[in-house]
């Protein structure tokens, strides 16, 4: 017999290797993404490399198919918890191969589209190394890791790198650098990590400049002069807070004679939430807006009586605080140390910035604090405290900084109409500017009133800032219509193209974009002051945005403001325009309480002349004047000592009331714009008044009707969705009745929620009007709705 023949040996089956390229866009850098990256790529055994880069994070590896498919899944399921990934490209390549896997250098070249991220809150693990006597971080009052710590308020360059920093000052110590360079380290790449070897330290000073501490000592005095009485500037990490004890009447006083800030409610910094909660009450929206990492100041309502640890000075006739918890190691440590609340507002002069640097600090503040606490981590920007509100069951930003800003607001943009680089300028108040790149609108922090060189001078530092992050160069110009603004006669003289948005519009807008909202919308924009391309004061308005304009489609009956600008301090003004304008300028029936308490007869003389002659009486249909004339009439203020007051007192006593009832209002038939006529609710008024009705009654009538005539408005101009803007709609109240009665009428209510509804939104509705291409943005089309 043959032989048989031996079967074929077959070859152990090779598994197909395959590269994979992805591009990750977002806010990907500072929140360790790369470690993040590097873990994964061991876990799952793949090869190859990750980096930085001025447009976000970029990876390669190598693997088998399945290895690589459950890499690109886990890379969103499993991300590093502040990361935001916005975009995310891939690509399958032939492989290299590599050998392993590493952490490369950044690449500096490219287009900068990377975002920036926000300062975040310390975290828990950074919290315990603070509070654990045996590790070497105890104490140490600039602990930060992978997840928290400062981000915007320390880069100066992309991509985020030490070098690029204003921590670049800081040599790591050898046991720093070795957590550094650890992939299993929570410090991996962590950019600002120091300790008290080699980081940033504390120093104490007088208000002259003299060091009377430094180091753990420092602190020490610094919460011992707290306790005493003393108001201590700290330096914190994006600006300086003017600190004194919550509960001292006589430390609170001195404060607010010192800073010239009379009746204006003061934030207060909490040691812990039940603290907050021992004061304040505090839905579960509103407990985890406290404890969020943005750590913004939380409006609540306040608990009255003894036992808060928070005297009436610190917001003086309100029912709510501006409350927050400690959001860096300093604060955490200052605030255990006290173990009771301290009012903590921004380290300025009225409206303008916050100190960033010591000089600064020592030179405009030394009038005002008796200690600086400060450090020698320089500060790359001024960055406030964020302040949010909760309505309807979630979060409305009504200051956009620390925590929120710079990160963008994306544009529903056409391929076919790309978006041009655009500088948006903002307002006059509350000013924030914007640049743009590609579909994203960078909203710069709050930069305040530009009414002061200290502000303008801010103002360009950040558009300075934000254009070198970016690599911005703008090829347009956006800024209000008003001539006279600081921010429109920058736009002028920058050479470049400007288009000019009416202030409601922008308010408009920004609603919109804030919603991701296309037209046809109803914008409904509610303000103090606006300017109107009629020559009229706009601000109680009705606007149909559709896709090639913006019209008119309806507006409050106008009434002077006898002394113009005086009017916004003094309610009274207010009313007796409104009272003018109802009477036909009856000398009898202005010579009538309340008027009669609040004005001398020559004085009521004058303003009824000026009133009869057109001389310095603007006609306006603001419903931030109607607010404060109805204040007045409603007995609870003539004069206001901050903006705004007038209308938050109002706000506050609707909710002390159970009223069922609201007022009529007309709604008149055109040509032109809808006019919606206050009169029938201002004879209801001056009869629920005179019938001896509780201000509460009144105010609670009052919202209820501006809600209903919304609802009336809407139906007559027929557009379904309807966006709410505007400072009017930071009132809790006027928006959820004004949500409710747009709901109950079929309508889709839309509201602010990651951009302010006062003027702070301004500059994305600016950007946005670029985004929309036209021509003309400061002037409806004729003809109304």
């Amino acid at each position: 017999m043959g032989k048989t023949k031996a079967a074929p040996r077959r070859s152990a089956r090779t598994v197909p290797i395959k590269r994979l390229w992805v591009q990750v866009r977002g806010a990907v850098q500072g929140v360790g993404f790369r470690p993040f990256v590097f873990r994964l790529a061991s876990d799952l055994k793949l090869k190859g490399w990750v980096n930085n880069s001025s447009a976000g994070v970029t990876i390669e590896v190598e693997g088998g198919l399945p290895e690589l498919e459950s890499f690109l899944g886990r890379l969103v399921d499993e991300k590093p918890p502040n990361s935001i990934i916005e975009g995310l490209e891939h690509s399958y390549l032939d492989p290299v191969p590599y050998n392993g896997f590493e952490i490369r250098a950044s690449e500096a070249g490219g287009r900068k589209t990377a975002l920036v991220l926000p300062d975040i809150a310390t975290c828990p693990a950074c919290l315990a190394d603070i509070l654990d006597p045996d590790n070497r971080r105890h104490r140490y009052p600039f602990t930060n890791c992978t997840h928290c710590g400062p981000r915007y308020s320390i880069i100066e360059a992309l991509p985020y790198d030490r070098p690029n920093t204003t921590m670049r000052g800081f040599a790591m110590c050898a046991e720093c650098r070795r957590e550094y360079v650890d992939p299993s380290d929570r410090r991996f790449h962590a950019q600002p990590t120091a300790c008290p070897a080699c980081g940033p330290r504390l120093v104490l000073r007088d208000a002259a400049g003299k060091t009377l501490a430094s180091g753990d000592a420092a602190l020490a005095q610094g919460a011992q002069a707290l306790r005493d009485g003393k108001v201590v500037a700290v330096k914190g990490v994006g600006g300086f807070h003017l600190m004194a004890d919550a509960s001292n009447e006589a430390a609170v006083k001195t404060l607010r004679s010192r800073k010239h800030r009379e009746e204006k409610p003061f934030a207060v910094l909490f040691p812990s939430l039940d603290s907050v909660l021992s004061c304040a009450k505090a839905s579960e929206a509103e407990r985890r807006a406290l404890t969020a990492p943005e750590a913004p100041i939380v409006l609540l309502a306040r608990r009255l009586g003894r036992g808060s640890g928070v005297c009436g000075l610190v917001a003086p006739g309100s029912p709510r605080i501006g409350a927050m918890l400690p959001s860096n190691p300093l604060h955490h440590i200052l605030m255990r140390d006290l173990g009771f609340p301290v009012v903590a507002t921004s380290g300025n002069l009225s409206e303008e910035p916050i100190c960033i640097d010591e000089g600064e600090a020592l030179s405009r503040l030394g009038s005002i604090a008796d200690l600086f606490l400060v450090h020698d981590r320089p500060i790359a920007r001024h960055v406030d405290d964020s302040i949010v509100r909760v309505m309807e069951g979630r979060t409305l930003i009504l200051r956009r900084a620390r925590g929120f800003a710079p990160l963008p607001v994306r544009l529903s943009i056409p391929e076919d109409r790309p978006l041009r680089p655009t500088l948006a300028l903002g307002g006059h108040l509350k000013n924030t500017v914007a640049v743009t790149v590609e579909d994203g609108v960078h909203l710069s922090q709050h930069i305040g009133d530009l009414g002061s060189l200290a502000s303008t001078e801010a103002f360009e530092a950040v558009i300075s800032s934000l254009s070198k992050l970016y690599g911005f160069s703008p090829e347009l110009a956006v800024c209000d219509s008003h001539p006279d603004y600081h921010s429109t006669r920058r736009a002028q003289k920058c050479g470049l193209p400007v288009l000019k948005v009416q202030h409601h519009l922008a308010h408009a807008l920004s609603c919109m974009a804030d919603n991701r909202l296309s037209p046809p919308v109803l914008g409904i924009a509610w303000d103090g002051t606006g300017y109107g391309p009629d020559g009229t004061v706009w601000g109680g308005e009705f606007l149909a945005v559709r896709r090639h304009g913006f019209s008119r489609a309806a507006h409050w009956r106008t009434f002077p403001l006898p002394g113009g600008e005086k009017a916004v301090a003094e309610p009274r003004r207010s009313a007796f325009g409104l009272l003018f304008e109802a009477f036909g300028g009856d000398q009898e029936a202005l010579s009538k309480p309340p008027l009669s308490e609040a004005f001398s007869s020559a004085e009521l003389r004058l303003l009824r002349d000026m009133c009869l002659k057109g001389v310095g009486t603007p006609a306006t249909s603001s419903v931030g004047r109607l607010f404060d004339a109805v204040a007045f009439l409603a007995g609870l203020r003539g004069r206001n000592a901050f903006e705004g007051q007038a209308a938050m007192d109002l706000e506050a006593a609707a909710e002390g009331s159970d009223e069922k009832g609201r007022y009529p209002v007309t709604l008149s038939d055109g040509p032109g714009p809808l006019i919606l006529d206050w009169a029938p609710m201002l004879r209801g008024i001056l009869a629920d008044r005179g019938a001896g009705a509780p201000a509460g009654t009144v105010a609670l009538k009052f919202h209820r009707t501006l809600a209903a005539a919304v609802a009336a408005t809407a139906s007559a101009v027929g557009i379904k969705k309807v966006a709410l803007s505007g400072g009017c709609f930071q009132n809790a109240l006027l928006t959820r009745e004004t949500i409710s009665a747009l709901a109950a009428a079929g309508f889709e209510p839309y509201w602010h929620q990651r951009v302010p509804p006062n003027d702070g939104g301004i500059a994305l509705g600016q950007a946005a009007a670029a985004a929309m291409g036209w021509k003309d943005a400061s002037r409806p089309s004729e003809g109304g709705i």
